[in-house]
């Protein structure tokens, strides 16, 4: 079956609930106003359950087809939360508070689920429960591994879940997806080198912590380039220095340096984080610095399910006609904690041209709606089919 003709209906109504989201971003767990919409949304579409503060501000609601004979319930998933970028879009609907935005399209995530929502509250052509869940805090929160450790999958009694996120530059309305190992495994990282602060015309009084953490900014790279088994990706970024000098002829007394690596397996993750170390701290001790740091492993691989993987892409052949071999990326993304405890598949839908993620002109797609909303009616009603 391809899009739903009941979605070029509400279109305009779902575009108007994205608008929305767009205007009012929100980060983190701090998503109270648009949990709220979504939660209100769900009760009035008449969902069976609304369940609000799962991993601090999620919501999960519960619809129930015309039978249970299965005794089965599929989870969809869409992300609430935003980033902190001042917007640059230009658009009527751009974001009204300064330094947020939603530059990843999750607003675009919840519209379409709320979206598909509706449609299965209103047929219910399905045999068993659907559990719609609204997390916050993916932009490195980990609210989904908040909201699995609160127990939603056995509250719920979810089998199988199902998530899915826009991607610029794929055409307008198309699928991608990958079996097995898709995303990578990500860690944070946050190192604060110290020195000996002082006037920029007398640097040899001083010990010169941008120096050191110019130093340590290369050195880290070699982790990849000259420790890791080239066969094995690694991904390592350092993407903020701020030092605690803002004059132009001092010398501060830190530097603050924070970022991110990217592995697809345990033993490069373990090297990443035993080599950082060790360079933080050799590469200050060198200099006559200090250096103390955090380093977190945050996000686990994301690896779709083999059948899960074929019954996602059926879904996407159903609605678009086809679904293409996605590449494997070193993006992070905590759908990653649904899939360690409930088999599942993550795929793209392609919005057509716009800029790419986590930048400040990028702007979701509407016309991406219907093609979104379609998939997981699909994917819920193909997994729990009335039997006659």
């Amino acid at each position: 079956m391809p899009v739903r003709n009941r979605f070029a209906e509400l279109h305009d109504e779902i575009t108007a609930w994205r608008r929305d989201f767009h205007e009012h971003p929100e980060l983190l767990f701090d998503v109270h106003r648009t949990a709220g919409i979504v939660a209100e949304k769900l009760k009035e579409f008449g969902c069976d359950e609304v369940v609000t503060g799962i991993g601090r501000t999620g919501v999960v609601g519960i619809i129930r087809g015309k039978s249970n004979a299965s005794g089965r319930t599929v989870g969809l998933r869409a992300d609430m939360d935003a980033l902190p970028i001042e917007e640059a879009t230009g658009v009527a609907y751009a974001s009204k508070t300064p330094g947020k935005m939603h530059a990843c399209g999750h607003d675009g995530h919840t519209a379409m689920l709320l979206g598909a929502a509706r449609y299965l509250a209103e047929t219910r052509n399905f045999d068993g429960s659907v559990a719609v869940i609204f997390q916050p805090a993916e932009e490195g929160g980990g609210g989904g591994r908040e909201m699995v450790e609160e127990g939603m999958m056995d509250r719920f009694g979810i089998d199988e879940v199902y998530g899915m996120h826009n991607i610029p530059g794929r055409a307008l309305g198309t699928f991608a997806i990958r079996p097995g190992m898709f995303y990578a495994a990500t860690g944070l990282f946050e190192v604060e080198i110290r020195g000996k602060g002082g006037h920029g015309a007398y640097p040899h009084d001083t010990i010169d912590p941008i120096v050191v953490a110019s130093q340590t900014v290369l050195a880290l790279q070699t982790i990849a380039s000259r420790n890791a088994d080239p066969m094995r990706p690694l991904v390592v970024s350092v993407t903020s220095i701020e030092s605690s000098s803002k004059a132009f002829n001092v010398i501060p007394e830190k530097v603050v340096l924070k970022g991110t690596t990217r592995t697809m397996d345990e033993r490069t993750a373990d090297l990443a984080e035993a080599r950082f170390g060790e360079i933080v701290a050799k590469t200050a001790e060198l200099y006559g610095a200090t250096a103390t740091f955090q380093y977190t492993r945050n996000y686990p691989a994301l690896e779709n399910a083999e059948a899960e993987t074929e019954y996602a892409a059926a879904a996407a052949k159903a609605v678009a006609g086809d679904c293409a071999l996605a590449d494997a990326s070193m993006w992070g993304e905590d759908f990653s904690f649904f899939l360690n405890e409930r088999p599942g598949a993550y795929i793209h839908l392609g919005i057509g041209d716009a800029a790419d993620l986590h930048n400040e002109a990028y702007n979701f797609n509407d016309e991406a709606i219907p093609f979104g909303c379609s998939w997981f009616v699909e994917i819920a009603e193909s997994r729990l089919p009335v039997r006659t």
